[in-house]
């Protein structure tokens, strides 16, 4: 395997032209809009604190797995306005027929770049709602600017490493192969979608293009169309091996899947008598139960005991798992649109919401949050961090707190503890044990838009996953509806700011 650091989605590699594409455009008009009024006002560099973060889990699960940082962070790294792009926006105008933007505002996109502070949680990190995944530090009208590429990044990447996750959790110790690309939603995705399925532990992809970019192994055989363009099934497999003897699995559902499997046999133990060996046989439809444990039998008895069997055909966490409790005999999975579609939850639902803003470093935080009628969506105000608590090796609470209040737990002078807090949306309480440790999820990306660190080895980061989700209790991994996640709370001084700034918010609201 290939073990190179990760690389920019859809941008040039070493071996083509280096001229990055501009970033500056990747967003929502509103984005745009709103930056020109801060830079009208006078606000444009009020430093400002945004969040991004999800408000409930996917699938029904009991975590989420952070991917589509690095990602982002390339992205960033090219964020700016070419002379195109500049030309583009002063060709748009309003619904007067005048100019949307004006020439001073567009003069101050010309030179503009990233300069905001970017800590994030790695990617691989087990996480949960309302945690922010990352949290942009910086000048108004940028932070605002990058919303959408933050979101585009992050969403859906973090989507599919959870599935992928799940997946290769329901497969146990037999590895997973995405093989997903034809499926997936255009290059962009399939790309996306094949980088944030390793991260979430497939072994494997059929993604070339993501295998040279990110040095995922890649794998692959033939098709049904190999098999029809031969004159028999037998034949087709004959000449497949004459021309690739050392990557022989076997499609064997073309016509018969049981007489395949004996023609697979036939040039399996040909192929043993040459000094090769044949790798598996590939079911791609039917009763994969009993089609794997007859196949299981007649390769075994022919002495192709070492020969896998692959499974694909629509599977997902819950058919992989029922297939396992049923007894089938299926050493590998190719998994394919359930996967890169997150076929049962295709959004995530990240959001990224103002937390707190002032004029300039030196003046006191204005504290921001977003009020609704619906619990869920209240915001939560405040420079935060997220502290993760764990005892005897497994994860027991994640608390919020403000990083501009407290850098680290206080000793209890206060009359309540300051890492004690209550459960988000409930009056629960929630206390850490006495001897549990913590730690910080949010780590420096970016200070004043540069990197802190070089990118991290992508099997670095899957190997992460598998460590974080070793820290999960086993029901925040289980399937379906009967999860449990970890406890996700405020810290209480955190908890008592917010309350503060509801409390005057529906005050200053009737006043009007």
């Amino acid at each position: 395997m290939s073990d190179t650091p990760t690389s920019p989605l859809g941008r040039a590699s070493a071996a083509q032209p280096s001229a990055a594409p501009t970033t500056g455009l990747l967003t929502d008009l509103y984005q745009l809009t709103m930056a020109q009024g801060y830079h009208q006002h006078g606000m444009a560099e009020q430093e400002a604190v945004f969040h991004l973060f999800f408000r409930t889990l996917p699938f029904q699960g009991g975590y989420a797995v952070c991917a589509g940082l690095e990602s982002a962070l390339e992205e960033l790294a090219a964020f700016r306005f070419d002379a195109e792009d500049i030309d583009y926006l002063a060709s748009l105008n309003a619904a007067s027929g005048k100019p949307l933007f004006s020439a001073s505002f567009l003069d101050y996109l010309r030179t503009l770049r990233f300069s905001c502070d970017v800590d994030a949680m790695p990617e691989g990190t087990a996480c949960f709602p309302h945690e922010p995944l990352l949290r942009v530090r910086g000048p108004l009208a940028q932070a605002q600017l990058v919303e959408t590429l933050l979101l585009n990044s992050i969403n859906f990447q973090t989507l599919v490493a959870t599935k992928a996750s799940r997946i290769a959790s329901a497969a146990g110790d037999a590895p997973v192969l995405e093989f997903g690309l034809r499926r997936a939603q255009g290059p962009d995705g399939g790309l996306s979608a094949s980088r944030a399925a390793y991260i979430g532990g497939c072994a494997a992809t059929s993604n070339v293009l993501a295998g040279r970019r990110f040095g995922i192994p890649v794998r692959g055989t033939h098709a049904h169309s190999w098999v029809m363009c031969f004159e028999s099934e037998l034949s087709a497999f004959e000449r497949y091996a004459e021309s690739m003897p050392d990557n022989c699995v076997f499609l064997v559902d073309t016509y018969d899947t049981l007489q395949g499997v004996e023609h697979a046999i036939q040039v399996g133990l040909d192929l043993k008598r040459k000094g090769h060996q044949m790798l598996g046989i590939r079911l791609d439809s039917g009763d994969l139960k009993t089609l794997s444990i007859e196949a299981r039998k007649r390769l075994d008895a022919a002495g192709l005991g070492d020969a896998v069997i692959v499974a694909s055909d629509d599977l997902d966490e819950y058919r992989l798992a029922a297939l396992r409790a049923s007894g089938a005999q299926i050493s590998v999975w190719g998994v394919g649109t359930r996967l890169v579609t997150a076929f049962d939850q295709p959004a995530l639902g990240g959001v990224y919401k103002l937390a707190a803003l002032r004029p300039n470093p030196s003046a006191e935080w204005q504290f921001k949050l977003k009020l609704s009628e619906v619990p869920i969506k209240t915001s939560i105000a405040g420079v935060l961090d997220v502290a993760r608590f764990e005892l005897d090796g497994q994860v027991c609470l994640d608390l919020l707190y403000d990083s501009s209040l407290s850098e680290a737990p206080k000793s209890s002078r206060e009359r309540v503890s300051p890492w004690s807090g209550t459960r988000l949306h409930s009056e629960q309480r929630l206390d850490p044990p006495a001897s549990a440790t913590w730690r910080s999820l949010l780590e420096p990306a970016l200070r004043g838009g540069e990197r802190v660190s070089p990118p991290e080895r992508l099997s670095t980061i899957r190997e992460r996953t598998f460590a974080e989700l070793k820290q999960l209790p086993l029901s925040a991994r289980q399937h379906g509806n009967t999860a449990t996640p970890v406890a996700v709370g405020m810290e209480a001084e955190l908890q008592r700011m917010n309350q503060r700034l509801k409390v005057d918010a529906i005050a200053k609201q009737s006043r009007r």
